[in-house]
């Protein structure tokens, strides 16, 4: 996403900021108009950059834990913010590692909601959940015998729109064991949330509609192929599953909803990126004399056709594999977008298009307090 500027001295900013580096200010994020606010009259008031008086609140979340730096409007029907409002189990506290790797968790998972909000897709919490209408929910969990051993007693995945992520993936050295065993380029926190909410938007957005499934089955194959073998055989290495240009990662041979989320993961990735470079105005030239490949981020990513997309993200996938490996890292992406997986980018593209409603014309309603695990 685009970087954010103080309200108070114009300082360029990552979106993680609560204290601006340059003026001290204390900042918040308003997710209503995509903007940082300042404290200001004696950290009494919120304010814009142009002086003008916000009638906002901070999260409950950091009231109570210090976890999020997001605002709430005076006038919501909950103390939670878009992003927390949706949290329905928090970990157990009392462990002295935890409230450091929760705090990573829920960065990460505000980066996703941005994005989600940016996107027009729909976020109904669980206590406005209908047959029609899936909730999402999350649940963050400490796993003391994960700790312990590394045998995992909690599992990380979707369930009917409720995401359970097993805190140890907070764990910078046990994520990176886990990703070298299982050949995954890309297994950082970020990566998880947007592949489980792909799972939720699957069943929001797709599973019940008739139409959008025929043309899911047709893109991404039949889903009512069993799960569970599905996924043993994955795993069994048996060379079932061919990892092919018509597929975003070798997961993604899986089943036809691991595809789903996948690529769905893969389209907020590309988003958030195009909008990063675009925020920082980013220009590139790349290519043989005569015939460069360029890329200049003028358009909204958030809005733009999957084709838009993937051609400005050749030559800037490029630059950030050059600049990777001139660090020593390997490469930042490590994919190639073929006319098969740009194919599959349209269809979730489109159904953010469909699902998108004018800006502010849906705001969820509260959801039950939150609940510490046991």
């Amino acid at each position: 996403m685009r970087p954010y500027p103080c309200p108070n001295c114009r300082r360029l900013n990552h979106f993680e900021v609560r204290v601006c580096p340059g003026c001290s200010a204390t900042l918040g994020y308003e997710p209503g108009r995509d903007t940082f606010l300042f404290l200001a009259d004696n950290a009494t008031t919120w304010r814009d950059g142009e002086g003008n008086e916000a009638p906002v609140v901070v999260c409950a979340n950091n009231n109570d834990f210090q976890i999020c730096n997001w605002l709430v409007e005076t006038d919501d029907d909950t103390p939670m913010c878009r992003a927390c409002r949706h949290n329905r189990t928090i970990p157990d506290l009392a462990e002295p590692t935890v409230p450091e790797r929760w705090a990573k968790v829920e960065a990460a998972k505000r980066r996703m909601f941005h994005t989600l909000i940016r996107l027009g897709l729909p976020l109904e919490t669980k206590a406005e959940e209908t047959p029609e209408r899936q909730g999402l929910a999350f649940d963050f969990l400490h796993d003391p015998e994960a700790e312990a051993t590394g045998h995992r007693r909690v599992l990380t995945g979707h369930d009917d729109g409720l995401i359970t992520l097993n805190l140890i993936e907070a764990d910078d050295a046990e994520r990176e064991r886990t990703r070298a065993a299982m050949g995954e380029p890309y297994r950082t926190l970020l990566g998880h949330f947007r592949h489980e909410v792909g799972h939720h938007f699957w069943s929001r957005l797709v599973a019940p509609d008739a139409k959008r499934l025929e043309a899911f089955r047709a893109l991404f194959g039949d889903e009512r192929a069993d799960y569970s073998t599905a996924l043993q055989a994955h795993y069994a290495d048996n060379g079932g599953n061919i990892w092919t240009d018509a597929y975003v990662s070798h997961y993604a041979t899986s089943h036809p909803w691991e595809d789903f989320a996948e690529t769905f993961a893969h389209y907020l990735h590309i988003v958030d990126v195009l909008a990063t470079g675009g925020g920082l105005d980013l220009s590139l030239e790349l290519g043989a004399p005569g015939a460069p490949r360029e890329v200049e981020i003028g358009f909204d990513p958030y809005t733009a056709e999957a084709a838009r997309l993937a051609e400005a993200m050749a030559p800037l996938a490029f630059a950030m594999n050059a600049m990777n490996r001139a660090m020593g890292q390997p490469d930042l992406y490590p994919f190639n977008l073929s006319k098969a997986i740009v194919g599959k980018l349209a269809f979730i593209e489109q159904l953010a298009r469909d699902a998108r409603s004018p800006a502010g014309t849906s705001r969820p309603k509260p959801q039950a307090d939150l609940a510490p695990a046991a």
